[in-house]
């Protein structure tokens, strides 16, 4: 049997048209708001501001754009909210709500990521009996 080359190379670049296509179809599909969010990690990396090194922080937010693009990364404020609700769920009862508190908007807050850790702060009156 022989094997016809013509057919090889225009199978061959039929799949290679393919592929090319396909990645400009994805990269087309990509939300404008998964590109604004890549602009916005840019920027913070371009003034190192991000508290990493200038080529991870680029590599981070190019991960970050490819995902998107596939869609597999979550609402960072519904992401957020969870893991605020996981940290509180170890406590019980008055303990578990003023943990809730520290963690949202109430209280105050001390230290950064970048400095080693956050020191949350809230103040609970208790009423003498």
């Amino acid at each position: 049997m022989r094997n016809n080359p013509v057919s090889f190379r225009t199978l061959a670049l039929a799949a290679t048209s393919l592929f090319l296509c396909a990645g400009t179809v994805m990269a087309g599909g990509a939300s404008a708001e998964a590109q604004a969010r890549y602009r916005q990690d840019m920027a913070v990396c371009n003034s190192g501001q991000s508290n990493q090194d200038l080529a991870t922080c680029r590599m981070e937010a190019r991960n970050a754009l490819a995902e998107a693009r596939r869609g597999g990364l979550s609402d960072p404020a519904g992401a957020l909210q969870q893991n605020m609700l996981m940290r509180c769920s170890a406590h019980k009862g008055d303990d578990r709500s003023a943990c809730e508190a520290r963690m949202g908007a109430q209280g105050s807050v001390q230290g950064s990521v970048s400095a080693g850790g956050i020191l949350r702060q809230g103040v609970v009156t208790v009423p003498a009996n």
